[in-house]
């Protein structure tokens, strides 16, 4: 038989989908290594800062991963993928959303490289799979348990978590701050989780971050409503939040109503005044000293007639309530939203003892404190010079909480500065040598892969990586698992001296979510697009 027939056309488009898959498996992998590369820079306390400008000019100053990545338009859907993988560590842990992206990255590359020398993707993933398994069992046995009434080691963990943000300066403010917050919203003993919907974060621009500060009670960056001279303090206050209008009514559907004669005109005046009176005096009746307002889209939640009226009463109104915030308030005073003015009852207000306006750098706020459910939930009051530092801080502060919330869920801490992953690249490098075949040359590459943190670390901080990474890698062969990469000192030092903790829960999150990720990646061979 002639050899043309043999290699008929069943083999050339045999071999053509094979380029074709590996054509898509490469581009898949670039796509993904490019995004990762992009946040790279920004890994580590000394890690830059990316600038990100939107097309309606705002700009962010940041350095946290998941908001580099969030406010990055991208277009190739497994760049995506890397997207959504920092998102979910930033829900599952709320740190080390550029840790995962690097890792994933990092994982990538080996791929890359054992995919060249014709190992089969599934190969590649099922040992990947193997190593993020024994990764954890590896983490969980060079962590040290944590007691959550040792609030030192909570304030060392959260500091090491802001310690590589804009605004590192603060550290030794910010931490302690929020390990109060979230020590005020949770019994230590019992707690299994931390729902930080209770610790609210209020921004108001004007003064240093060095004046944020934690209240026990609400705060609003609103101010009270002057109309008519009413109050703006308040001494055992009972506070009523309503969700309805104190204004006349409007008709159901846009119409106009046109009214020629001047007694028809005064009769309407006459029974607005008199309708609006009708409701101001039914919460006056409630015994309410403090009323709070909802925002309304529909018309003017309250008008200055309504605003007057109130004001001859001695009621404090605060306007402009946002309905995201409704949940919170009630918690907080125990009140209830009340939603007419006909289910205006004494048990549905709330109570506090102060409520009163501060004056601030940049404006007012409203101050609730003395309520009653102390201890469900806190606020904290963040300010700053300007917006761009304001919101940084916000972002800096819930990293934190996160943190301490991974505390909550594991109780561990693992040392930081690059040790876990070096720990993992020389432990998984020694157990790849009791493997037999394919697998053992894909836990090499994957213990490979981990060197990719301690090296990024010192290339941020402008230290010679190769020597500080052969330094680091020594002393974990001699049994050092607290070795770690000092970048202030700009050496391998042991970093459980130097307060470098991490929860073992961000450690753990970021191993199994990158290697879930690259195995999704690898499994890929054709992408379909559709109409």
């Amino acid at each position: 038989m002639p050899p043309s027939a043999a290699s008929g056309p069943g083999q050339t488009r045999k071999a053509s989908d094979r380029a074709q898959e590996k054509g898509v498996r490469e581009s898949n992998i670039v796509a993904a290594k490019s995004v990762a590369d992009a946040v790279r820079t920004s890994l580590g306390p000394r890690g830059m800062d990316k600038m990100i400008s939107s097309a309606g000019g705002d700009v962010v100053i940041t350095n946290d991963g998941a908001t580099i990545l969030k406010q990055m338009e991208v277009a190739h859907p497994t760049a995506k993928m890397l997207v959504d993988l920092s998102k979910s560590q930033d829900v599952e842990a709320g740190d080390g959303t550029t840790t995962v992206t690097v890792i994933a990255g990092a994982l990538l590359n080996q791929a890359e490289i054992l995919l060249k020398k014709g190992i089969h993707p599934t190969v590649i993933s099922e040992s990947f799979l193997l190593a993020a398994k024994k990764s954890e069992e590896i983490l969980q046995a060079m962590s040290i348990p944590v007691d959550l009434g040792d609030r030192e080691q909570l304030i060392k963990a959260a500091a090491t978590s802001l310690n590589s943000k804009v605004i590192s300066n603060n550290s030794s403010l910010l931490a302690p701050l929020a390990v109060d917050a979230l020590l005020s919203v949770i019994d230590p003993a019992t707690a299994t989780n931390v729902d930080l919907r209770d610790i609210a974060t209020v921004k108001k621009l004007g003064g240093t971050i060095d004046d944020t500060e934690l209240v026990n009670g609400l705060v609003f960056t609103q101010k009270v409503s002057h109309a008519a001279g009413g109050p703006t303090k308040v001494t055992g206050a009972k506070i009523g939040l309503i969700q309805f209008c104190l204004s006349a009514p409007k008709t159901d559907i846009e119409q106009n109503v046109t009214v020629s004669d001047y007694t028809q005109m005064d009769r309407i005046l006459k029974e607005e005044r008199k309708y609006i009176l009708d409701m101001c005096k039914k919460v006056q009746k409630s015994g309410c000293n403090v009323l709070l307002i909802q925002k309304s889209i529909l018309r003017d939640a309250v008008n200055d007639l309504s605003l007057h009226f109130l004001a001859k009463m001695k009621i404090l109104v605060v306007k402009d309530i946002e309905r995201d915030d409704v949940e919170f308030i009630c918690k907080t005073c125990g009140c209830l939203p009340i939603a007419n003015i006909d289910t205006f009852h004494p048990e549905k207000l709330g109570r506090a003892e102060l409520v009163h306006e501060v004056s601030t750098g940049d404006g007012k706020i409203v101050r609730v404190t003395g309520v009653p459910n102390e201890g469900k939930t806190v606020t904290i009051l963040c300010k700053a010079s300007n917006n761009l530092v304001l919101d940084e801080s916000e972002r800096s502060l819930h990293d934190a909480l996160c943190v301490l919330r991974c505390l909550v869920k594991k109780r561990f801490l693992t040392p930081g500065g690059g040790a876990p992953e070096m720990r993992l690249s020389y432990e998984l490098s020694k157990w790849a040598d009791s493997l037999l075949g394919m697998h053992s040359y894909c836990v090499r590459a994957f213990a490979e892969a981990m060197e990719v943190v301690p090296y990024t670390l010192a290339e941020n901080a402008g230290l010679d990586a190769i020597h500080v990474v052969t330094e680091l890698r020594n002393k974990h062969a001699e049994g050092e698992k607290a070795a770690g990469i000092n970048v202030r000192k700009g050496k391998v030092t042991n970093i459980l001296e130097e307060n470098v903790l991490v929860p073992l829960l961000v450690h753990t999150s970021a191993v199994s979510l990158a290697t879930e990720c690259v195995r999704l990646i690898l499994k890929i061979d054709d992408i379909v697009i559709t109409r």
